[in-house]
C-alpha cells in the first residue's frame, strides 16, 4: 500500500510570538517553520493573508489581492537598510506577548512603515528600485486600483467606498485621474508597503520549501462590500445603483449559530463573472497560487449553491439559496491550472448536489473530530466513516479549543468520548489527536492551540461576535523538545512522516 499521508499545523502567522505587538514575516516564522520540520510535519495551515478592517477578520479583507501590511517584519527592514535598530526601540514596552492590542498596534506600525517609504524615496538604492519597478508592472491589474482605494480611504476619514462623494465612488473618469494626480505620493506608499509585503513572503515561502514545507493558504469564497474589488468590479456583485447589496451572504441556522450567521458580504452576479471567462477569478487564484502550495476554499458549497439574504434583514433566518456556476467554474479553472490543488471547506448544511460538486473534481473534503461526538448517532466526521481523500482536524479557527469544547460536554457525550478513544480523560486532547493521525485521511491538520493543550484564553474566532477575535499569540517556550518527540512519533507511528524524495 502507497498511498500518500502527511501531517500539519494551523497557525495565522499573526499569533506567531514577537516584541512588536502582532505576528509577522520575521525570525519568529522562520523558527515555526524549524519546529515544523523537527517534528516530522510537512504542512504549515495559515488563514488568509489579505489587509483586514477594524474587525480584523483575515475573512473580510480590503482586497482579494492584497497583503496585510500588518504581517511585514520590521526587523527585516533593517537588513535592507529601511529602518534602523533605533527605529524599533520605540515599541511600546507594554505590548502583550500573548494578545495582540491592535488600537495601540495600527498607529505604532502604521508610522514605522511611512518611515521606511521615506527612506526609501531618499536613498532609492539601485537594487530596490528595480524589485519595486517589476512588482508594479506584474501586478498592474490590482495594484493600481488598490493602492487608490486605500489612499481614497485615509482621504475620506476611513469611510466606506459607497459612502464617498458620488462621483469617486462611481469611478468617473475625471474624478480618478484628479485623485491619482493629487494623492500620488500616498498612492505610492501603499504600492511599495505591498511590494514589501510580497517580498518578505516569498522568501519565507522559499525556506519552508528548503525545509520541506508546504503551505496551504485560505482562500475566502466572498469578499467584503468595503473593497477595491467590489469598488472596481461593481458589475460583478448583486448591488443596487447606490452600490448597496440587494442580497448579503450568510448561512442559515447551524451548529454555531440558532439565527444562522449573517456575514453581509455581497454575493456575485456569476452570469456576468462568466461572460468574462471568470477573469477576475483565475487572476485570483493565479496570485494566491503563487503564494501557497494548497489552497483551502472557504465556504465551498457557495460554488453550487449560496444562502442568499435580502439586504437590511438582521438575522440569518430569511433567505434562499441560490444557484452558483458549479462544474463550469471549475472547469475553466483546470483548463487554467491543469490541476485543482484545493481543499473543498464542505461543513455546515451540506446537500447531495455540493458533495457530486466535491467528488466530480476530486477535491477532499474536511472532517472535524469535534463534530464527530455531537450525538451517540453515526456521524460522517467519526473517522472510522472517514475517507482517504479528506483532510481531518480536531478543530478549526471558528471551534472552540478541544481542551474547553471536552470540558463543556455532557457528561453522557464525555463518556462516548473516552470509550471512542479508549481513553481514560487524563489527555483527551492528545487521545482526540491521535485519532486524527491515526484516520484514513490523507492529511491530518491540528491547530497549535490543540498541540499545546490551551483552553478557550486561545480561542482565535467566535463566529457571529464582531469583537474580541484574532487575538491569539502563543508562548514560544511551549514548543518544546518532548512536543516535538511526541509529534515525530505520532508521524512515523502513523505513517504521515514526510516523503523525501
Amino acid at each position: 500500500m502507497s498511498q500518500w499521508r502527511a501531517c500539519g499545523v494551523l497557525l495565522h502567522l499573526t499569533s506567531l510570538p514577537n516584541q512588536f505587538g502582532i505576528g509577522d514575516l520575521g525570525q519568529s516564522a522562520y523558527d515555526f517553520i524549524d519546529f515544523l520540520a523537527a517534528a516530522k510535519q510537512s504542512y504549515w495551515q495559515i488563514l488568509p493573508l489579505g489587509p483586514t478592517d477594524q474587525f480584523h477578520s483575515p475573512y473580510t479583507p480590503y482586497s482579494a489581492f492584497a497583503g496585510n501590511p500588518l504581517l511585514i517584519s520590521l526587523e527585516k527592514l533593517i537588513n535592507e537598510q529601511l529602518l534602523s535598530v533605533a527605529d524599533l526601540q520605540t515599541v511600546p514596552t507594554n505590548f502583550s506577548q500573548q494578545k495582540i492590542d491592535f488600537a495601540q498596534l495600527l498607529p505604532w506600525k502604521s508610522k514605522l512603515l511611512s518611515l521606511a517609504f521615506q527612506n526609501y524615496l531618499r536613498r532609492k538604492p539601485t537594487k530596490l528600485v528595480e524589485e519595486y519597478t517589476a512588482f508594479c508592472k506584474d501586478n498592474q491589474f490590482w495594484l493600481i486600483d488598490f493602492a487608490l482605494f486605500m489612499t481614497l480611504k485615509q482621504q475620506f476619514n476611513n469611510q466606506a467606498w459607497y459612502n464617498w462623494p458620488p462621483e469617486i465612488a462611481r469611478r468617473q473618469t475625471q474624478a480618478i485621474e484628479y485623485w491619482r494626480q493629487v494623492l500620488s505620493d500616498e498612492i505610492a506608499y501603499h504600492q511599495f508597503i505591498q511590494y514589501l509585503f510580497f517580498k518578505q513572503w516569498q522568501q519565507l515561502k522559499a525556506y519552508a520549501h528548503k525545509q520541506g514545507i508546504k503551505i496551504i493558504g485560505d482562500l475566502p469564497i466572498f469578499v467584503a462590500h468595503d473593497s477595491a474589488d467590489v469598488w472596481v468590479h461593481p458589475f460583478l456583485f448583486k448591488l443596487n445603483s447606490d452600490g448597496q447589496p440587494t442580497v448579503v451572504a450568510g448561512v442559515p441556522p447551524d451548529y454555531f449559530s440558532p439565527t444562522g450567521q449573517l456575514w453581509g458580504n455581497p454575493l456575485y452576479k456569476w452570469e456576468a463573472h462568466q461572460e468574462q471567462n471568470y477573469d477576475w477569478w483565475l487572476k485570483r487564484l493565479s496570485l494566491l497560487l503563487s503564494l501557497v502550495d494548497l489552497v483551502r476554499i472557504d465556504h465551498f458549497r457557495g460554488f453550487e449553491s449560496a444562502w442568499e439574504i435580502p439586504h437590511g434583514e438582521t438575522t440569518a433566518v430569511k433567505g434562499a439559496w441560490q444557484k452558483g456556476p458549479g462544474s463550469k467554474f471549475f472547469q475553466v479553472v483546470v483548463d487554467q491550472f491543469d490541476d485543482l490543488p484545493f481543499i473543498a471547506e464542505d461543513l455546515g448544511f451540506i446537500t447531495e448536489e455540493v458533495i457530486q460538486l466535491r467528488d466530480q473534481w476530486s477535491l477532499p473534503g474536511m472532517k472535524i473530530l469535534q463534530f464527530a461526538f455531537d450525538s451517540l448517532q453515526p456521524n460522517p466526521h467519526l473517522p472510522h466513516y472517514h475517507q482517504y481523500n479528506s483532510v481531518v482536524y480536531t478543530g478549526t479557527h471558528d471551534n472552540d479549543t478541544s481542551f474547553s469544547w471536552y470540558q463543556k460536554l455532557s457528561s453522557e457525550i464525555k463518556a462516548y468520548v473516552k470509550n471512542y478513544l479508549n481513553s481514560d480523560g487524563t489527555d483527551i486532547v492528545w487521545d482526540l489527536i491521535r485519532a486524527a493521525y491515526a484516520s484514513p485521511a490523507k492529511l491530518a491538520i491540528i491547530p497549535l492551540q490543540d498541540l499545546l493543550r490551551l483552553d478557550s484564553q486561545a480561542r482565535m474566532n467566535r463566529p457571529g461576535q464582531a469583537t474580541g477575535n484574532w487575538t491569539w499569540r502563543y508562548d514560544p517556550q511551549l514548543l518544546t523538545e518532548q512536543l516535538i518527540a511526541d509529534l515525530s512519533q505520532l508521524a512515523t507511528l502513523y505513517q504521515r512522516v514526510p516523503n523525501k524524495k
